[in-house]
Formats: structure tokens, C-alpha cells, sequence
């Protein structure tokens, strides 16, 4: 029997065990104990808000879209198939959320950016991974991460959501292709070509 995408309610399906362990909380909530999705809220609220923040580049609009995102996760659980990942699934919906919202956005963000009032502060930065603090190099890498912000802004949407969810989130190449729906070789080629501008326009940058 299949499940039934309008109640939300978990109909007949099974999770092996060793997969997923994301899985057992899925199904927790989908025999209708709506507390076990906290536990996946706060095992990946700091990604896909990592992820969010990466697409738009604002500490408050990344909260909301992650909000959102494990929102519209929840509301469509019934839909999630057990035999992927549930991250990837939940990083998709927050990559779509993102995109929406800078579709949405692009018209306001010209119009900000030609008033001089989008700047790139220390909370609007590209920030990667976690470094030990060097205040010997905090200016520098200050302004590696502005030169970066700038060259990803200027990457065709789809290399820049291979750049984020690749160098920013850590995913390998076939979940990845998971996320975006396409295939792994094609990850890889937009990989390849989103590196190479990005490494162009930092060059041109410098001199």
C-alpha cells in the first residue's frame, strides 16, 4: 500500500537496517510523532543554513529560507523516498528556496547595489570551513573571502550551486547529482568550468 502524500501519514514502508540512519526518525514522524523531526532539525540546521547563506549572502534572509526550508521538508514528508538520503532531499528543497528567493530579489538587489547600499560586511562573506584564529592573517583572508564573494556572485546560477553545495558543504560528486537531479558527470563538467572562472576572475582581480 502506498503512503499517503495528503495526510502524512507513513503507510507500509520499511528502512533496512545500516542505511540512513536519518531514516528511523522519518519514520517516527511519519507513524505520527511530529518531535522526532527536531532531531533532524538540530542535526542539519547548521548546513542548511550554511547552505542558504552561501546563496544569498545574508545572515538574516538565510536564516528565514532555512526556516522555510525544514518547513516545506516537513510538510512533504510523506513524499520523501526512503530509498535516497534525507539530506540531500532536504538540501535540495533549501538550494530551490534559495534560488526562488534571489529570482524574487534580483530586481531589488540591482537596484541596491547601484545606491551603494549592498556592501560586503564580515557577516555578509563567503565564509569556508573553520580556521583557528591568526590575527597575523585575519585582513588577508578578510579580503581572499571579499574577492571570492564577488567572483561566486558572478558565476551562472547552476556552477554556482555546484560551488556551494561542493566547496561550501563538503557533498561528494554523486550527492550532488542527487540534490540537483543531474548526472554525475555533469557535476563534475560544471565543476570544472565554475574553477576555472572563478580562479580567472580572481587573477583579474588582482591586478
Amino acid at each position: 500500500m502506498a503512503s499517503d502524500e495528503t495526510s502524512g501519514r507513513h503507510v507500509g514502508r520499511v528502512t533496512a537496517p545500516g542505511q540512513d540512519p536519518d531514516h528511523e526518525l522519518v519514520l517516527a514522524v511519519l507513524d505520527g510523532d511530529p518531535t522526532a523531526y527536531k532531531g533532524l532539525v538540530e542535526r542539519y540546521q547548521g548546513r542548511i543554513y550554511a547552505v542558504c547563506f552561501s546563496m544569498v549572502r545574508n545572515p538574516e534572509d538565510a536564516r528565514d529560507l532555512a526556516q522555510d526550508a525544514f518547513v516545506k521538508a516537513y510538510q512533504n514528508l510523506a513524499r520523501f523516498q526512503l530509498r535516497s538520503s534525507f539530506y540531500t532531499w532536504l538540501c535540495r528543497i533549501a538550494m530551490n528556496v534559495s534560488i526562488d528567493f534571489l529570482r524574487r530579489q534580483k530586481v531589488r538587489a540591482a537596484e541596491l547595489f547601484e545606491d551603494g547600499v549592498a556592501t560586503r560586511e564580515s557577516g555578509g562573506v563567503l565564509s569556508i570551513g573553520h580556521q583557528r584564529e591568526d590575527p597575523g592573517r585575519n585582513l588577508e583572508r578578510k579580503r581572499l573571502l571579499e574577492r571570492i564573494s564577488v567572483a561566486l556572485d558572478d558565476l551562472p546560477e547552476e556552477q554556482r550551486q555546484i560551488v556551494v553545495l561542493r566547496e561550501i558543504d563538503g557533498l561528494s560528486y554523486k550527492e550532488i547529482a542527487e540534490v540537483l537531479d543531474i548526472p554525475e558527470g555533469t557535476v563534475m563538467s560544471r565543476l570544472f568550468y565554475a574553477r576555472k572562472k572563478l580562479q580567472t576572475a580572481l587573477r583579474d582581480q588582482r591586478d
